[in-house]
């Protein structure tokens, strides 16, 4: 007879609340959310730039590894500023990526994959090529200014001494003499959404996305949309004048009704999730109340230490604050714009932060790989949805050694640091960078080869040696891929049972078949403070060993799935985790 493990009395208990809506009401609470980033995905037509074409060219990826849903960074028109963040135009499609025939064509393809789409909004600000502020910079009387934030300057000072996100400062002055406010860089000039225009605009925006079938919005830098109107300058011990300000909330009480109209009539059940970076906790779940997002990013999980000690209360406070207001906690490791998790779990310091610039220094990527792999089981298992994002799967490090001349992050300029690394364009096959990233090389059509000369019909037609034309050239991926990738291919890793990509294909389909992982609860295992153990269900566990030494594994009838090989005897390794029938 099988024993069963110990286990604390402490349990913790997820609530989720029910949205309306006839097909898979609530997906977004347990869902596997792969995001794209197109620039980088994959090229369809040989400029060295993914696109839409190519992802539609790779789909069979993403059904393959079993995700739920796809969430498309911005494919939006725009100047590419900040890759894409400074959108011009919200209902069409920026010609590098394709068009909005292309955009519609693959939400249909996704859905008949089984596939769910998000699409990401950036209610903030928008480009300063946008019609609306080049109708505010034509004229001082323009009533367009009104939705933005002009103001005059304090003499010869910019309005504020507010900080900007990139670094830097936050004030440009424009010909007339009055600043505009940019929390970002100076071509993405902020919304101001006190003005009527502006919030019935991004509701037309949200519904233009839903009528063609989008099934989530996420929403990009969900907290800054409001100012104080007053203009105070920041000073310690003040409330902030631009982060978290009360009023954003009667917005996505408004977005949620637009939601949940969808929902209630039409198949697809639709959902917004937030961007919402906040260190007080009750602050941060105060976005996700009933009326307001359906979820929100987990940035302390993240940022998290590899510490035991550290992990057990990040996963603690996120389930309990989640449950306070009925929302489904997320669990994401990695994302466009942050280190990815490989080469922060190599290093000594394994956190993130943007204030802590760790590039360059050493990395250990043999362990920040171990530490991944068992990672993605911990992320997998917990109660909520879980976030991949591109490449993860293939377990990708950063690029930290993209030539100077090459980067084309904003960040970089303003506080040198900059994103690019961890946007490198994904490895599909081959041995050698583009990897088969870029997949149709330019050929030469017939019309292209050289005419025979032109001779007298008397003579007989001589033979002519082939023409020699030059070998087709692949450009070069917008940004450079570490040749050392051609053990990480999708191609290379794909049938070998001890690759990254196999154990999350292994480690989502389990998910998506074990009872356990479909239910709320989850109970943490007595199995010492190193190691962090729980079940799910009444016969599911987890168990990741964050201590200096192999220890043994709870009783159990057998292993389901184990990120790296089990030592003599059984023993669970140091960095590894693994999922066990009880």
């Amino acid at each position: 007879m099988r024993r069963r493990p110990n286990v604390r009395r402490k349990q913790v208990l997820v609530s989720t609340h029910d949205g309306p809506g006839k097909d898979a009401p609530g997906w977004w609470k347990s869902a596997v959310i792969y995001q794209v980033y197109p620039r980088s995905f994959a090229d369809s037509n040989g400029d060295g730039l993914g696109d839409i074409g190519g992802v539609r060219a790779r789909l069979g990826h993403l059904r393959d590894l079993g995700v739920d849903a796809i969430w498309m960074s911005p494919w939006y028109p725009s100047p590419m500023a900040d890759a894409g963040y400074d959108v011009a135009d919200f209902r069409d499609i920026d010609p590098v990526f394709g068009t909005l025939a292309e955009a519609e064509a693959l939400i249909e393809e996704a859905h008949a994959a089984g596939l769910r789409m998000i699409v990401d909004i950036v209610p903030n600000h928008v480009s300063s090529e946008h019609p609306w502020f080049r109708a505010a910079l034509a004229s001082p009387d323009a009533p367009e200014r009104d939705y933005f934030w002009f103001r005059p300057g304090k003499g010869e000072n910019m309005p504020t001494n507010w900080p900007g996100e990139f670094g830097g400062t936050t004030w440009t002055q424009v010909p007339d003499g009055d600043w505009y406010l940019h929390l970002f860089t100076p071509q993405q000039p902020d919304l101001n959404w006190n003005h009527p225009a502006v919030r019935a605009e991004f509701e037309s925006i949200l519904r233009f996305w839903f009528d063609r079938g989008v099934d989530g919005i996420r929403i990009d830098s969900a907290a800054l949309l409001f100012k104080d109107p007053a203009l105070p300058e920041m000073t310690d011990g003040a409330p902030h004048p631009f982060h978290d300000l009360d009023a954003v909330h009667d917005v996505y009480r408004s977005w949620r009704r637009v939601a949940d109209e969808y929902s209630a009539t039409t198949t697809r059940d639709r959902a917004l999730i937030g961007e919402v970076w906040m260190p007080d906790v009750n602050r941060f779940t105060n976005y996700l109340r009933p009326d307001e997002l359906h979820a929100a990013f987990n940035f302390e999980f993240l940022g998290c230490a590899w510490d035991p000690a550290l992990m057990r209360a990040c996963i603690d406070s996120t389930l309990e604050a989640h449950a306070a207001v009925g929302a489904p906690s997320t669990w994401v490791l990695s994302n466009h714009d942050v280190t990815r998790h490989v080469t922060r779990y190599g290093r000594a310091d394994t956190t993130f932060s943007f204030d802590n610039n760790l590039d360059r220094t050493p990395v250990d990527l043999e362990l920040g790989t171990r530490r991944a792999r068992a990672a993605a089981l911990l992320s997998l298992s917990l109660p909520g949805s879980a976030y991949v994002y591109q490449g993860e799967e293939l377990g990708l490090w950063e690029n930290e050694h993209i030539a100077e001349d090459r980067i084309q992050d904003p960040m970089y300029a303003r506080r040198g640091h900059t994103r690019d690394g961890c946007r490198v364009p994904l490895p599909w096959a081959e041995d050698e960078p583009p990897f088969a990233f870029t997949a149709n090389a330019p050929t030469l059509s017939d019309s292209a080869l050289p005419e025979p000369a032109l001779l007298e019909p008397a003579l007989p037609e001589p033979t002519l040696p082939e023409p020699t034309l030059p070998e087709p050239t692949l450009p070069e991926p917008w940004l450079p891929q570490p040749r050392e990738w051609k053990d990480r291919t999708v191609q290379a890793q794909t049938g070998d049972p001890n690759s990254m990509l196999e154990l999350y294909r292994r480690a989502i389909r389990l998910r998506r078949a074990e009872p356990g992982l479909h239910t709320p609860e989850m109970t943490w295992l007595d199995h010492g403070p190193d190691v962090l153990a729980y079940t799910r269900g009444p016969d599911f566990a987890c168990v990741l060993n964050l201590s200096g030494a192999a220890v043994p594994l709870p009783d159990h009838v057998s292993p389901l799935l184990v990120s790296g090989p089990l030592d003599d005897g059984g023993l669970l390794p140091p960095d590894t985790a693994a999922w066990l029938r009880l």
